[in-house]
């Protein structure tokens, strides 16, 4: 069975598509080609790559990516991560699956953190998250 190209897509690529991919990567070898994109570009959320790392997963590799800058791939499925992207979202010519699972965005649910572990709390959520919606992937792309 040939892997399938997923496209997850939010609003900057900076934290939640980023992770998605990562965790797509670590969790679905072999079954998806993960990519991430954003609606525009905004740079890798270091306090992401910080909570990735804790439970193994290394996406410092990753880059912000628009759109743009994926041109010749043809998706099998996009998955937008947020209402924005939602939006946003261009058509895909092909038989490209849409899904759309809307996670909060942590760096606005840490704005308001009075420490770094507090500003971390959200981001460990939203990571864990995001890990059970992409175990849960290949049975909705099915």
């Amino acid at each position: 069975m040939k892997s399938k190209n997923v496209l997850f897509l939010c609003t900057a690529n900076s934290c939640r598509s980023q992770m998605a991919e990562g965790w797509a990567r670590q969790l679905l070898a072999g079954v998806i080609n993960p990519h991430s994109a954003g609606v525009a570009t905004q740079g890798l959320d270091q306090r992401a790559v910080q909570v990735m790392r804790e439970v193994g997963v290394d996406i410092s590799g990753q880059v912000s990516k628009s759109l743009d800058d994926l041109p010749d791939l043809e998706f099998d499925a996009v998955v937008t991560l947020c209402d924005q992207a939602k939006e946003s979202c261009p058509f895909f010519p092909g038989t490209a699956t849409r899904l759309h699972r809307s996670f909060e965005d942590p760096a606005v649910l840490a704005r308001d953190a009075v420490d770094e572990a507090s500003t971390l709390q959200p981001y460990r959520r939203v990571r864990d998250e995001i890990r059970e919606f992409v175990r849960q992937l290949p049975d909705m792309l099915e």
